[in-house]
């Protein structure tokens, strides 16, 4: 089986420098190496003054880098460690630039945490590690460890094996008992605090890591389980091959008696805290019935396979048949033989899955060999070698093909790579974490994709109401297993190694998520609550101010055009809803198309309550509308009576009275004006006439009146100019007397003051817009000074009178209705 070769040596990816705050004297402690070690024998603290370190834990804390992330794990230490105040218990913090660390509860540190490119040169460097059996009449087999860390532990695979035959000398070793780890290239096992302890060369450790050398012999728990160790590394005599340094001891000879560790394991799993450090399986008595090594005492007995035994006795039969001639123990001796032949055939025909897919993956024909593992896990669902292999293969099949579609941005074919893969996996759950952690991973790619973060924009948005609920759900996606991500990448890179530099980029682009997930996305939620709280209130105009503040504070916030316009929108189909004027409130309906899910929910809700016009009335309106702008004036009336009758006493019947009563008096004055056409003060009546249409709902009459009206162009021009002087006069005065305000709305009377201000604003209001009607209808552009007061007029006036429709509440009926009169709003703006 070939053996899967480590990345090259690199620096640790990470920068971090611990500045002593309790104790300025100190010197910085710089952490160069992936993982260290906080204790009082460690160095640096076992060169301080004692009274520093008096509670400093022996095994206190270790530090370490992994997945692009700098954690901190507590060892059950004493006196404890904290993080920002917070005690770390038993799963490994994450740490942040400028964390302060606290150990024993006095040793105070803040971190500095900085990133470096990552060194790639190619050096000589540790292939794999070797641990070969000393007891090799235990039926141990070789351990090959291509990647760390590696985590020696009776609940893994390489061990649990043991624990049917030799349970006793399994349960020696803990659920955490040992890992073993690169440092500066090199390879160091460090106890765990097993219960039983590890050994280097029958020396047991104590809470240092030791390095390992060529020959030493490792021992986990006493004698039981013992390895001598064979470190295979790469030449640099040869640039182009690689070569193996001959190990000091047999290398194994037989790969199918051999385990491969192809995949690391994690720090954070290593340094998680068992809460019950000794197991009721966990033996400490070395006293036990435990097989010892061979040490010339004849009488030791091993303990043998059930296959071993079977040949043992095979082989005292054929003696027993040789040396009495029996033949009665020669027929057995051979039925036994012929047993051994079946059990020898059974183990050989067990096997054929495994050897199969083994040949398909030595050929290359990893697709063929994931097919066939999915065929062969549907008859041996259990066979963990079967799932091993087979996860091989589908990653080496599949992955490949998957990485160049994510970085040529087909997500579409990444998606289906992916559907395959889980189609393969279906029964094997050792692959089914990494295919999810691929489709994880897609989702990432394509989201950050079409933001643009992939091409290396910076000032991508982040836009409302379309990506904040993306965000959250992949960070969630993160968040909620982030060790399993952290295993599914250590796992995945194992077999495909490209896949290592690729998940770099793919995490940076999360931490870029995880930045504006505490930057924009609470900012986003902030502001869905101020719009949520405004339209509540019936308050838009408030919202303004708002998403101006929030377009100068997150100049990164998307989506804030669309919220203006349908702001605009609304405020529009607020007033005509308050102005209680069908028709205009139903051409504004008409006209709105809001694109926001807050405007488009307060659109359902304000008709869900009755607020606006319900498609009966809507559509019996269009009638009389169409009828009235062809000239069928009297058709229109009468639908509208009928539409006044159908809903008496309702709010809609209200809003068609005052609409026959306003069509009514321009069909009498357009009557006058025609008994008067020729006459003297025609023209005047015809300027006056025209002041009362609406040019949209009213074309019938515009049309009627427009020869008239270009007849007399100038004549009307300049009454126009008249008008909106007048307006411009009465608009100064009413700024120079000062605005209306609050406290002379809220009066209980209506005062002198108030009835001049609002005199002043609504003839000036009414004047300025039957002067722009005049422009407008004679195709004539109102020249921009006359069209800036018409402007400032008309907002005034609509914000006086939507603030006193704010105070319905307040104010009693009829004294609002007469300010509002006072205003010119008796007609359109009543209450």
């Amino acid at each position: 089986m070939p053996l899967a070769q480590l990345a090259p040596a690199a620096n640790p990816e990470f920068t971090l420098l611990l500045k002593c705050l309790s104790h300025p004297q100190m010197e910085d402690i710089r952490i160069e190496d992936s993982l260290f070690a906080i204790g009082r024998n460690e160095p640096p603290f076992v060169s301080c003054e004692p009274t520093v370190v008096a509670k400093l834990s022996r095994r206190q804390a270790r530090i370490f880098s992994e997945f692009g992330a700098v954690y901190i794990a507590d060892l059950g230490s004493k006196n404890g460690t904290t993080v920002n105040g917070v005690a770390v218990r038993q799963k490994p913090c994450q740490l942040q630039d400028g964390d302060e660390i606290r150990f024993g509860g006095e040793l105070a540190f803040r971190l500095q945490l900085g990133t470096r490119a990552v060194a790639r040169e190619r050096a000589a460097r540790l292939l794999s590690l070797t641990l070969v059996p000393e007891n090799v009449d235990f039926g141990l087999q070789p351990i090959v460890i291509a990647h760390f860390p590696f985590l020696v532990s009776k609940t893994d695979a390489i061990f649990a094996a043991y624990r049917q035959q030799y349970p006793q000398q399994a349960n020696y070793v803990s659920r955490r008992h040992a890992h073993i780890f690169l440092k500066n290239g090199m390879p160091f096992v460090e106890d765990l605090g097993s219960t039983n302890g590890t050994f280097v060369d029958d020396r047991r450790l104590d809470e240092h890591a030791v390095a390992l050398k060529e020959g030493d012999v490792l021992a986990f728990g006493g004698r039981h389980l013992m390895y001598r160790v064979s470190l295979q590394t790469e030449s640099l005599c040869d640039t182009t091959m690689t070569r193996l340094r001959t190990p000091t001891v047999p290398a194994p000879a037989d790969a199918d008696k051999t385990t491969f560790v192809a995949a690391a394991d994690s720090f954070l799993d290593i340094f998680c805290i068992d809460p019950a450090p000794q197991a009721d399986d966990e033996m400490n008595d070395e006293a036990a019935e435990a097989p010892t090594a061979p040490d010339g005492d004849p009488g030791a007995r091993l303990p043998r396979t059930r296959f071993a035994l079977v040949v043992g006795e095979l082989r005292g039969l054929l003696a027993a048949a040789g040396g009495a001639g029996s033949r009665r123990v020669l027929i057995g001796a051979m039925a036994l033989a012929a047993g051994v032949a079946v059990l020898a055939l059974g183990f050989y025909v067990a096997r054929a899955p495994e050897r199969e897919l083994e040949d398909l993956l030595a050929s290359g024909a990893y697709a063929e060999a994931a097919s066939v593992a999915k065929a062969s896990l549907e008859r041996h669902p259990d066979n963990a070698k079967l799932k091993a292999r087979g996860s091989e293969a589908l990653l080496k099949a599949n992955l490949p093909n998957w990485l160049a579609r994510i970085k040529g941005r087909d997500f579409a074919g990444a998606a289906a790579v992916v559907a395959a893969m889980q189609d393969l996996a279906a029964g094997n759950d050792e692959v089914q974490p990494l295919v999810k952690e691929l489709a994880w991973l897609g989702n990432l790619e394509q989201f950050v994709s079409g933001q643009g973060q992939a091409q290396g924009q910076d000032d991508v948005p982040i836009r409302i109401y379309a990506d904040e609920e993306r965000i959250a759900a992949l960070l969630k996606g993160w968040d909620d297993n982030v060790q399993g991500h952290q295993r599914a990448f250590t796992a995945i890179s194992a077999q495909v190694p490209e896949f290592r530099d690729w998940y770099a980029d793919a995490l940076s682009h999360l931490r870029k998520l995880q930045s504006d997930n505490s930057v924009y996305l609470a900012a986003i939620d902030r502001l869905k609550a101020s719009i949520a709280t405004e339209l509540k209130r019936d308050q838009p105009e408030a919202l303004k101010a708002v998403f101006s503040e929030y377009a100068g504070k997150y100049p990164r916030l998307g989506g804030l055009d669309d919220l203006q316009k349908d702001l605009q929108q609304y405020i529009a189909l607020q007033n005509e809803m308050q102005a209680g004027s069908l028709g205009p409130l139903i051409a504004k309906l008409g006209q709105a198309n809001f694109s926001t899910p807050p405007f488009q929910d307060k659109l359902r809700a304000l008709a869900a309550a009755g607020r606006l016009p319900p498609a009966a009335v809507v559509a019996q309106y269009e009638g009389v509308a169409s009828a009235w702008r062809a000239g069928d004036s009297q058709g229109a009336l009468a639908d509208l009576q009928k539409l006044e009758e159908a809903g008496k006493g309702g709010a809609w019947s209200d809003a068609a009275a005052r609409e026959i009563k306003h069509k009514r008096e321009i069909l009498e004055r357009f009557a006058e004006l025609q008994k008067a056409r020729g006459g003297k003060g025609y023209d005047e009546r015809l300027l006056a006439f025209y002041g009362l249409l609406d040019l949209a709902e009213d074309m019938h009459f515009v049309d009627a009146t427009a020869a008239d009206l270009a007849a007399i162009k100038e004549q009307a021009l300049k009454q126009a100019q008249e008008q909106l002087s007048r307006a411009q006069a009465r608009w100064r005065q009413y700024r120079d007397n000062g605005p209306i305000d609050t406290p002379q709305r809220l009066e209980s009377e209506i005062s002198g003051q108030f009835r001049s201000q609002a005199r002043l604003l609504a003839d000036a209001d009414d004047e300025a817009r039957q002067g722009a009607r005049i422009y407008s209808q004679l195709k004539v552009d109102l020249p921009g000074p006359l069209r800036e007061v018409r402007e400032a007029i008309q907002a005034e006036a609509e914000q006086q009178r939507n603030a006193l429709l704010e105070l319905r509440q307040v104010l009693e009926p009829r004294l609002l209705k007469a300010k509002l009169e006072l205003m010119g709003g008796g007609g359109r703006h009543g209450p």
